[in-house]
């Protein structure tokens, strides 16, 4: 009296797969649970127990061992309630082995019997090599999208077992579809009136990869412009799509109309977001933080300086590596993490430093304000823009800027172009390629050395300014040499704040 059921667990944004081994034998009745399970595992055992009394199945009055293999590795979550109780109903005779042949169970058990949704359907699923999965039906369109599988939905578990013995039809999903939904338009960039360096920076931004930081007073525009950054970027590739698809599932999060991601994702957590919560992690439980879920797409912190300092340092790796990697005493685990960070400040705690006689700052809480933001952090914004209010005629009468249609056609190109060098985007250039990727004309690269030679630009810095004359070039379309206009206005965009801005080292 042996059965073994395949199911999954989930580990970061990854699934595990799982054999579920149940031994009924003689001997006084009891249940136990072995292998490393976590607290949801151990408390299984009693609604396990109830759901199958509540599904008028027999449960068996032997001693009952549930093995979770291999042994060696933490499981957790509540998805291994549907492969148990399963497992329990072979092991005692209830169902055959041959019902549930090359099948794989997931999904969690109310006292009812009823099967409720788990979040990680996707990367739990994709782990999983069998021909057939069992999942709860809310959950039967999420798994379908990783393909390769025969997904089956199932609303209880006594409706499950009569489905297994062929006495009885499978859940209803046939009203859902893994067909993409009409998503809502994007804000379209020609609802921003004036600021053109502005439009340009997040243009630049969008084709090239390129984090971008904006300061200026309240009412300048800041968070108007980046929330129309999203619009301007190209649609997620399959790839890409399902990376972020199997993110979001992993962190719990709904997607639209249960299918694949179509739009690069843009995350805007509030300034009171905690260090886990941004980068991942957590005690009982790894998970995925804001900088997972914004994989691909737009990571925007607003009011930037609110943010604790040592929360806005811990971005710094995944800054430049693409990944965030969160190490505990038992666990480790790698997270996607490659975004497009756009962060947006006031000059100054009352916002108004920027206007000439409204500064309500002291000097002191200028300083305190100035430090929240450390220097190796602001070196890592390719574009550091300061904004002025627009100007009244352009927002009473002025004409509307370009749509985001026909930016994104500009964006799209230039990303193209950067594919033809074997990167996503110029911001991926490696350093020890740029001198073959990124070639200077005399002239760009004596204004660079200048830069260079008085201290106002870094080592970092200094790639960073190339691959943004890179993406200047490419919009151009001015050829392979990157010429001393686009590296001027590089420069121009790293650290044009004039006197409307706060001062922002290079």
């Amino acid at each position: 009296m042996l059965a073994s059921v395949p199911s999954a667990t989930l580990h970061g944004v990854d699934g595990r797969p799982v054999a579920v081994e149940v031994h009924v034998s003689g001997g006084l009745p009891g249940f136990t649970v072995v292998g490393l399970p976590d607290a949801a595992v151990r408390e299984s055992r009693d609604r396990v127990r109830a759901a199958v009394l509540s599904s008028a199945l027999t449960w068996p009055k032997h001693r009952v061992t549930v093995n979770l293999a291999p042994s060696g590795r933490r499981k957790g979550g509540s998805g291994l309630d549907l492969p148990i109780a399963i497992g329990v109903l072979v092991a005692d005779g209830s169902v055959s082995e041959r019902d549930v042949e090359d099948t794989a169970f997931i999904g969690e058990l109310g006292l009812d019997g009823s099967l409720r949704p788990v979040p990680g359907i996707v990367p739990m699923v994709a782990a999983l090599t069998c021909r057939r999965v069992v999942v709860p039906v809310e959950c039967a369109v999420e798994a379908r999208l990783v393909g390769g599988h025969e997904v089956r939905g199932a609303a209880g578990l006594g409706q499950l077992v009569s489905a297994l013995r062929g006495q009885g039809p499978w859940a209803d999903t046939a009203a859902r579809t893994t067909d993409a939904t009409e998503l809502p338009p994007s804000p379209d960039l020609a609802d921003v009136r004036g600021q053109p360096v502005g439009r340009r920076a997040l243009e630049v931004a969008a084709a090239g990869g390129h984090h971008l930081l904006l300061v200026g007073p309240p009412g300048s525009g800041k968070t108007m412009l980046a929330t129309r950054l999203p619009g301007l970027l190209p649609p997620l590739g399959r790839d890409d799509a399902l990376e972020v698809t199997r993110i979001h599932s992993a962190a719990g999060v709904s997607l639209a109309g249960g299918a694949l991601a179509q739009r690069p994702p843009f995350r805007a957590p509030h300034h009171g977001a905690t260090e886990v919560s941004l980068v991942g992690g957590g005690t009982a439980w790894l998970r995925p933080g804001e900088i997972s879920l914004a994989h691909c797409g737009v990571l925007f912190l607003d009011e930037l300086g609110e943010f604790p300092a040592v929360a806005l340092d811990m971005l710094r790796q995944p800054l430049e590596e693409g990944v965030v990697r969160i190490r505990r005493a038992r666990r480790a685990i790698d997270l996607p993490a490659r975004f497009l960070l756009v962060g947006a400040m006031n000059p100054c705690p009352c916002g108004e430093g920027s206007v000439p006689g409204a500064c309500r700052c002291t000097e002191a809480a200028r300083a305190r304000y100035a430090r929240r933001l450390s220097a190796p952090l602001l070196d890592r914004f390719d574009l550091a823009l300061g904004l002025g209010r627009p100007d009244v005629d352009d927002l009473l009468g002025g004409p509307p800027g370009e749509a985001s249609a026909v930016v994104a056609e500009r964006v799209r190109f230039a990303r193209l172009v950067a594919a033809t060098r074997g990167v996503r985007c110029n911001a991926e250039i490696a350093p020890q390629l740029l001198d073959e990727l990124c070639p200077l004309s005399p002239e760009g690269a004596a204004l660079l050395e200048r830069r260079l030679r008085s201290g106002a630009l870094s080592a970092r810095g200094f790639h960073r300014i190339r691959r943004v004359a890179r993406t200047l070039a490419d919009l151009d379309d001015v050829g392979p040499v990157i010429g001393e206009r686009q590296v001027a206005e590089a420069i121009h965009l790293r650290d044009a704040r004039g006197a409307q801005a706060h001062e922002v080292p290079s």
